[in-house]
């Protein structure tokens, strides 16, 4: 049952992100809010699908954390789950991601056009220069930034390595930066096929104390995110036991989805 049910929600995944794809288009010479509520349009249409075919919920924890005024998004990354949700919580967010991911034709134009972040990750030491001037363009005009981290996906139970360019932010650019822990790969795991029913969490953490030396920064970062995830990952085994068994040795994927 599990493996219909996530046929039939690939199969609506993939062919409704085509039609979206062409009814977006117009977006791209309109104001850029078009653009941005055509993804917000998207991420909700799949994630109905996602709770209605597979079963999958999913629930926000810790909102209170959220300062008021715009801020950086440290997030777990797990699975493609993240990629949309924040369309969902959040009124305009822009995404930090690889410079490749906007060359996909129709989505790629219009993540484009609503303000992502795109990062060419063999740019070295002037990618980290872009990133910070894109984020304070996009905090500046009350866009919320998003970034992971680890800069690709790693499984439940197991942490990549925490990358240079979050420092950077953190050093560079005078925002808040809130850690986000979350358990989707027990449900939606990284390139796999099956989606798995259940409810994904996912908790904003405290925003990381401001003036701290780099090393600690990006010790306390990481604790905070590895240990609420690991705790979200434990609650919802213990809750789905069919959810994705805890690997901790399972590699991190090769390809990262977002620049270090």
């Amino acid at each position: 049952m599990i493996a219909f049910r996530s046929f039939l929600f690939n199969v609506v995944f993939f062919g409704g992100g085509l039609v979206f794809g062409l009814l977006l288009l117009p977006t791209l010479v309109l104001p850029r809010g078009a653009a941005q509520w055509g993804l917000r349009a998207w991420a909700k249409t799949m994630f109905f699908f996602l709770r209605w075919i597979v079963g999958l919920d999913w629930e926000v924890r810790g909102r209170e954390n959220l300062p008021a005024e715009p801020c950086i998004i440290a997030s777990k990354h797990q699975s493609a789950w993240e990629t949309g949700v924040f369309h969902q919580i959040l009124p305009d967010p822009s995404y930090i991601l690889k410079q490749e991911l906007l060359s996909i034709p129709l989505f790629g134009w219009v993540l484009a056009r609503g303000g992502a972040i795109a990062i060419d990750r063999k740019a070295g030491a002037s990618a980290l220069k872009l990133m910070i001037k894109g984020t304070q363009e996009r905090l500046a005009r009350g866009q919320n930034v998003i970034i992971f981290p680890e800069g690709t996906r790693s499984a439940p139970g197991k942490s990549g390595t925490y990358h240079p360019g979050i420092a950077a932010l953190y050093k560079g650019v005078d925002a808040p930066i809130v850690p986000v822990a979350l358990n989707s790969g027990l449900f939606w795991q990284r390139r796999s096929f099956l989606k798995r029913p259940g409810r994904i969490v996912l908790e904003f953490l405290p925003p990381i104390a401001p003036d701290l030396d780099r090393k600690v920064f990006m010790s306390a970062l990481q604790s905070a995110i590895e240990d609420a995830s690991n705790r979200l990952a434990a609650e919802g085994r213990q809750a789905y036991p069919h959810a994705l068994a805890l690997d901790v040795h399972e590699a991190a994927d090769k390809d990262p989805d977002v620049p270090p």
